[in-house]
């Protein structure tokens, strides 16, 4: 069976029955988990934590799988993950679960009780969305076996670069594993849809730090000093502008600075300086590139200043890439699930991701999910007031468990 015919083909999860007799079982199913997903929800909202420190969301998370009959095992440090199913794994299912350190303001009966840490970026519904598809499918698996084995992860410290994915790898979590899909909250996306993108949808994401040392003395001779403020002023035009120039646009690199620090007094140059800021990129071959030539360009627009330079590189998260078998698997689960209308195609974000770790070991899909009232206000991530419809909880449900079953059946089919 050829790819193209095997992604169309998948329309059902469970041997023997239809995929109309499919969707009404999930849609039934997912229906009498609402009102617990929503409380659970609730209670991680209200309870966030930092990167690495997700100790109690974790037995939060660990706690509800166990009382499920299923048998989750944890992570080293915080996380979990679980298999629900019997036979090979079709799939991996990752969800992040820490939160971010901004003060919530949307004044939510549930809002965080932590102060300065907040569910900002949509943690909360993605780990709540893959809690309800681990409970769906073991009740399922329960009536009906499902014909294979889904692995669902729960996984710390998406925040904090490089990003915990990078230690689910290297406890070999994705071993065995076929291929991987995870969703984000999209506050641009109406609720009741996805957005998918085949290619990049996430980009790289770095972070530079450069301290410049150099003579101070007056500004009315600055011919007598290493002018640092002089030479910071170019170094923070001139790098982007160079690497820009120096690597094909399409692949999007971007410079931006977000970080100056330097002098006291209008009148005098100072000695030290401070710059910082992230770059960012669509292609992963080209941001290996623009990473080797950082510091030479650095050092050449620094270089008729004499100023000294010290550059520290912090490789962040490769973009993530989307392969086109899997986005077809998820769209298709949507289709079925929310109709043919349900699936949208959004921009590629020049946010990192760490999933895009995951990407690399195996093909698979990070899709967007919606999160907007229609005709609502339209939120940004990693803002204070951000408050995600509870509706996409339900969708999200239904499409990553529809992907999960069908997943299945695509690996039962290859397997046959």
């Amino acid at each position: 069976m050829d790819k193209s015919s095997t992604t169309q083909d998948v329309v059902s999860g469970f041997p023997g029955l239809s995929s109309t007799q499919t969707e009404d079982i999930l849609k039934n199913s997912v229906d009498n988990l609402i009102p617990e997903l929503k409380a659970f929800r609730r209670e991680v909202h209200r309870q966030p934590e930092l990167s690495y420190l997700e100790k109690k969301t974790t037995e939060r998370i660990f706690s509800a799988l166990t009382q499920e009959g299923l048998a989750p095992r944890h992570l080293k440090g915080t996380g979990c993950y679980v298999d629900v199913g019997q036979g090979p794994l079709a799939a991996a299912l990752r969800a992040d679960i820490d939160a971010l350190p901004i003060q919530e303001q949307t004044e939510l009966p549930y809002a965080s009780s932590h102060p300065g840490i907040m569910h900002a970026c949509g943690h909360d519904i993605h780990q709540t969305v893959m809690l309800g598809v681990a409970i769906l499918l073991h009740r399922l698996d329960q009536h009906r076996p499902l014909g294979g084995r889904i692995r669902i992860i729960f996984q710390p410290a998406e925040e904090q670069l490089p990003g915990g994915a990078v230690d689910v790898i290297a406890q070999g979590i994705l071993e065995g594993v076929p291929r991987a899909f995870a969703l984000h909250c999209e506050p641009k996306v109406d609720v009741g849809k996805i957005g998918t993108r085949i290619g990049a949808i996430t980009s790289a994401s770095d972070t530079i730090k450069i301290s410049l040392k150099g003579r101070g003395g007056h500004t009315s001779r600055p011919h007598l000093t290493e002018d640092i403020i002089y030479a910071l002023s170019q170094i923070a035009i001139n790098v982007p502008a160079v690497l820009s120039r120096k690597t094909d646009v399409r692949s999007g690199v971007l410079v931006a600075w977000g970080q100056i620090e330097a002098g006291v007094a209008p009148n005098a140059i100072p000695s030290t300086a401070f710059l910082a800021g992230t770059m960012r990129c669509l292609d992963a071959e080209v941001w290996k590139q623009a990473g080797a030539m950082l510091d030479q360009v650095v050092e050449q627009v620094a270089a008729p200043y004499r100023v000294e330079i010290e550059l520290e590189h912090f490789r962040g998260v490769p973009p993530s890439v989307n392969t086109e078998e899997e986005v077809a698997l998820v769209e298709a689960a949507s289709r079925a699930e929310l109709g043919e209308d349900s699936v949208v195609l959004v921009e590629q974000s020049m946010g990192g991701e760490d999933f895009a770790w995951i990407l690399q070991e195996v093909p698979g899909a990070l899709i967007r999910l919606g999160t907007r009232v229609p005709g609502g206000i339209t939120y940004d991530l990693h803002r204070g007031d951000y408050a995600p419809d509870e509706r996409a909880i339900e969708y999200g449900v239904r499409v990553m468990a529809a992907t999960a079953l069908k997943a299945i059946s695509l690996e039962r089919s290859r397997l046959a």
